[in-house]
């Protein structure tokens, strides 16, 4: 088999989220439809037009040595503890190359960000104006680094085929993936820790997002915020957390005899090239992507069962994204259930890649698609079968899913996963 024909599966899943410290509690969160986002009760939120967030449901700080803590951005935090779930939920115990299972020159890591180290930056930019130029923390380089993620997740498993950073605004996690397969494909690693994080909730972020007009200011309200398709919906709900999957050749997996979860038929990626932050109208990048996936594999469109989708929250793109759906499926769209789990994490920007993976790959293994909560009124512009209510089961055999993200500046991702 040539390298480039390798076969990717899906052995470990991580991640830490608004809804749960790991990936069980956020799959019981997104299939309960329980909304992870609530007020921000911190001082310096009191003056913001938002005040609203999906914030982590259980702190690093309780998790990561304070000694380690200090010298990571919460964003290399969030990654390293999903990471570390992952690696444990693949069956590895210690880096690669102690433990007898993995060759580090054979291992990648691919973490994406879209922010960076952003509150890093802005808190030790306060301590220079407040208290002086040696009152800024030596670490705050390495920390404020949107590559410190990839690099601490690296060093912690012990990765030397190539460790990197896509930054592509929200699709940047999903890219994360789709660059892991491709490592994998082409023969430079067997084994690739993935994902993407982020944590930018801060107020600055806020202020200037909210000031976009592109945040929910529903204050009053902060579980019902975040409404996907719903005819009121007015912005999105910014989340913070990790989410991380670990890679294999089908061949390494099935040599150590790993479980997996799922195959990872691809990915499809295009660029709009028409706006930094609104998306094309009539979704054509978005169907570009679709068309390249389906051109890139075996994928039929009548396999396809489920679809983690962008969905954001936004008026102008859950509508972009359900038009270049059907431009491409047609009607196979009516059998694919669609969820829009950022209804409950928020979106996570960078992060949201990883996180819908981890849920697209649950969604699969367990045959069940989390719903969408939030919607009161379907707007009928959304001409697609949208999981509400409650979680529905997803039929037995082999069967397909996809997790769509798209960022500002255009960029637009679909990974395809399979299961039998």
């Amino acid at each position: 088999m040539n390298a480039t024909n390798r076969t990717v599966v899906v052995t470990g899943i991580g991640a830490t989220t608004p809804l749960g410290g790991d990936s069980a509690s956020t799959w019981e969160g997104l299939t309960a439809g329980r909304s992870g986002v609530s007020a921000l009760e911190q001082e310096w939120a009191a003056e913001l037009p938002v005040r609203i967030a999906g914030q982590i449901a259980v702190d690093p700080s309780g998790i990561i040595p304070r000694p380690q803590a200090r010298k990571l951005d919460r964003s290399a935090q969030f990654a390293l503890i999903a990471a570390r779930e992952a690696w444990a939920d693949a069956g590895f115990e210690g880096p690669a190359g102690e433990n007898g299972v993995v060759n580090p020159d054979r291992l990648g890591a691919v973490i994406a960000s879209g922010i960076g180290g952003v509150t890093t930056l802005l808190d030790a930019y306060d301590v220079l104006k407040e208290k002086g130029v040696r009152r800024v923390s030596p670490h705050t380089v390495p920390m404020l680094m949107p590559n410190s993620p990839a690099a601490n997740v690296g060093m912690e498993v012990g990765a030397r085929a190539g460790v990197h950073t896509p930054v592509s605004a929200c699709a940047s996690g999903s890219e994360a993936v789709g660059y892991a397969v491709e490592m994998i494909r082409t023969g430079r690693a067997d084994v690739v820790v993935a994902g993407g994080t982020e944590a930018a909730i801060h107020p600055l972020p806020i202020a200037a997002f909210a000031n976009m007009m592109a945040m929910s200011k529903s204050n009053d309200d902060p579980q019902g915020a975040s409404r996907p398709y719903d005819t009121d919906r007015n912005g999105f709900v910014m989340g913070e957390g990790a989410g991380v999957v670990v890679l294999e050749s089908a061949e390494h997996a099935a040599a150590r005899g790993a479980r997996v979860y799922c195959e990872v038929l691809g990915q499809g990626i295009s660029a709009d090239s028409h706006h930094i932050t609104q998306p094309e109208p009539s979704g054509r990048g978005v169907s570009a992507a679709l068309q390249n996936l389906l051109d890139a594999t075996d994928l039929k469109p009548s396999e396809i069962v489920h679809i983690n989708a962008h969905a954001t929250s936004t008026p102008q793109g859950d509508v972009a994204e359900i038009k270049a759906l059907r431009k491409v499926f047609g009607d196979d769209v009516d059998h694919m259930a669609i969820s829009g789990t950022k209804s409950m994490t928020g979106h996570l920007l960078g992060g949201a890649g990883g996180v819908e993976t981890v849920a697209t790959v649950l969604a699969l293994h367990h045959r069940l698609a989390p719903p969408t909560i939030n919607i009161d009124n379907l707007d009928p512009e959304v001409d697609a079968d949208v999981v509400r209510g409650e979680a529905r089961a997803l039929p037995e055999g082999t069967i397909s899913a996809l997790n769509n993200s798209f960022g500002f500046g255009g960029h637009n991702v679909v990974l395809a996963f399979r299961r039998s």
